[in-house]
């Protein structure tokens, strides 16, 4: 009986209707012991609809209690997940595609330069920079042209680091984003820096310049909030790596500044954080207060993290300059998981070079992140630009789409620079937008935080916020997460292959955004322009693997 009942319910689970399930057990238990038996291939089953009584089994199951209107909040996501698992089994996997499971970004047999990590990447030698006649310009002044002013003793640290307190003060009611101010070991870093300075001791490039933190990053002695009011008062006894490498390189910590609840959008528990340029807008998340505070001149330059566009997104809204290191360059101990596999920190700034000095400090293994590999970031800014190959992706640009003017007016410039751009594609055959592990590893990340109705304190209960989209997420089948990985490691083949003929490509920023969060290649985005109602556009230059020089 237990037999017959196991296969009974096999059928079911395979969508074979109750009848023809007891005729097929008659049949079988018919056949002689020793008669092979044909191999069952399940009737295509009929479309579902989930309902509020599927999801409340479902939580049997799973171990999970909802209320009946988070269930009703959820059948409209449940209903298009259960869509995505038809695009999936719709590609076929060889038993040979290994899931990407333990995740690296570098894929089996690919090798890189065996070289040495060297100290003290160099700036590019600028000409002499004067003082600018007001602090609000010298707010403004990239990285590299006040590590020149440092250098120099035309300003203190201590003298920029009072005023970007005072920016950060007077323009937070405006921008909410800034979570707490950590004025106190900022003034006494800014004089330290400054002794170190008159003693001829300079660190290096970022010596002395103050700078903030997304509020997902421990500092002892201040809060580390996630953006959740459960954590508001909540003190870390620990120094995220960043923060520790930005300690030794002698940068001045300002600020722990906003993101959104938990990682999502640019709402948190003190409202939204506006753009500076548009103070009627948000400004986008989640690393929203990095973006503004960098775009409003409030600090030097920002530390971001990113799963799947946090980064990206508020640099391009703020009109900033935002670097998505690849995955595995920086150590996130002491910040918070969202996603394993996704998770990266960068740096957020006003220019190009400083993204790079920044990233040249935060770099590299720290014996506490067990992804991060020991890859030397070897940034020449005098080496002979003609001599890379750059690609742009074609059918991203001869798409119709909201940036197309500003977009092809990059790829004009580019040509007039003397580049011979190499057309690329990337793969379209994909479900991309069907990759199930983002929700799986953000709902694994907030298991506890769901299962104790911590999710019912987040601001935004919408269809579209974290809550539901993390209840959702606790759906996926375990064997849909799998073959997703698996293809996954598809799709990062695929983008090799485009690195064989270019060492870097250009893209519309959002054509290209979650296909490489995927793959952990490293991408920087720079501000382009406006399009309609003067909405910022980016653009966006992807790399190689480490290959973000």
């Amino acid at each position: 009986m237990s037999t017959r009942r196991s296969f009974l319910q096999f059928c079911t689970g395979a969508g074979i209707s109750a009848t023809m399930a007891e005729a097929l057990w008659h049949q079988l238990a018919a056949q002689p012991a020793t008669t092979p038996v044909a191999p069952l291939t399940a009737a295509p089953a009929p479309p579902l609809t989930i309902t509020r009584e599927a999801v409340r089994a479902a939580e049997t199951l799973a171990g999970l209690q909802f209320s009946d209107p988070e269930r009703d909040l959820m059948l409209g996501l449940l209903q298009r997940h259960l869509g995505s698992y038809g695009d999936l089994r719709l590609v076929e996997l060889p038993n040979s595609v290994l899931p990407a499971l333990r995740f690296s970004p570098a894929l089996p047999g690919r090798t890189f330069p065996d070289r040495p990590r060297r100290p003290g990447r160099r700036v590019r030698s600028s000409q002499v920079v004067k003082r600018p006649a007001t602090n609000a310009e010298l707010a403004f002044l990239p990285v590299v042209q006040l590590a020149e002013l440092l250098a120099s003793r035309q300003v203190t640290s201590v003298e920029l680091t009072r005023l970007y307190l005072d920016r950060l003060k007077r323009y937070d009611p405006v921008l909410n984003c800034v979570v707490n101010l950590t004025e106190e070991r900022a003034l006494r870093q800014a004089a330290a820096a400054d002794h170190l300075i008159s003693t001829g001791q300079k660190r290096g490039p970022l010596h002395g310049i103050p700078y903030g933190v997304k509020d997902l990053l421990a500092v002892p002695g201040y809060p580390t909030t996630w953006g959740a009011e459960i954590y508001r008062d909540r003190i870390l006894d620990q120094t995220a790596t960043v923060v520790e490498r930005l300690d030794a390189a002698g940068a001045v910590l300002v600020a722990k500044l906003s993101m959104g609840e938990l990682g999502h959008s640019d709402t948190w528990f003190r409202g939204t954080t506006m753009n500076p340029w548009q103070p009627t807008q948000g400004a986008s998340g989640s690393s929203a207060g990095s973006a503004a505070a960098a775009a409003a001149g409030l600090v030097g330059f920002a530390v971001g993290h990113e799963t799947l566009g946090s980064i990206i997104t508020p640099a391009t809204r703020n009109r900033i300059t935002g670097l998505r290191p690849t995955f595995g360059r920086v150590s996130r101990h002491g910040a918070m998981v969202l996603a394993w596999s996704l998770d990266k920190i960068g740096p957020m700034a006003r220019s190009v070079e400083d993204c790079a000095m920044v990233l040249d400090a935060i770099v590299g293994p720290d014996g506490r992140d067990p992804t991060v590999t020991d890859m030397p970031f070897d940034w020449d800014p005098d080496f002979p630009l003609r001599s890379i190959r750059v690609g742009y992706f074609k059918a991203a640009f001869d798409a119709p789409h909201d940036s197309k003017v500003r977009d092809d007016a990059a790829l004009a410039a580019l040509r007039e620079l003397g580049f011979q751009l190499v057309p690329v594609n990337l793969p379209t055959d994909l479900p991309i937008n069907a990759l199930t592990m983002v929700g799986v590893e953000i709902a694994a990340a907030l298991d506890e935080f769901t299962r104790n109705g911590g999710l019912d304190l987040l601001r935004d209960q919408s269809d579209t916020g974290w809550p539901n989209f993390v209840r959702a997420s606790r759906f996926v089948p375990a064997v849909e997460y799998l073959q997703a990985n698996r293809i996954r490691t598809l799709l990062m083949e695929r983008i090799e292959d485009v690195f064989e003929s270019v060492d870097v490509f250009i893209a519309p920023t959002f054509g290209v955004l979650r296909v490489t969060s995927f793959t952990g290649h490293p991408a920087i985005v720079l501000p382009n322009g406006t399009i309609s109602d003067g909405v910022p556009a980016s653009i966006s230059l992807i790399g190689r693997l480490y290959g973000e020089q």
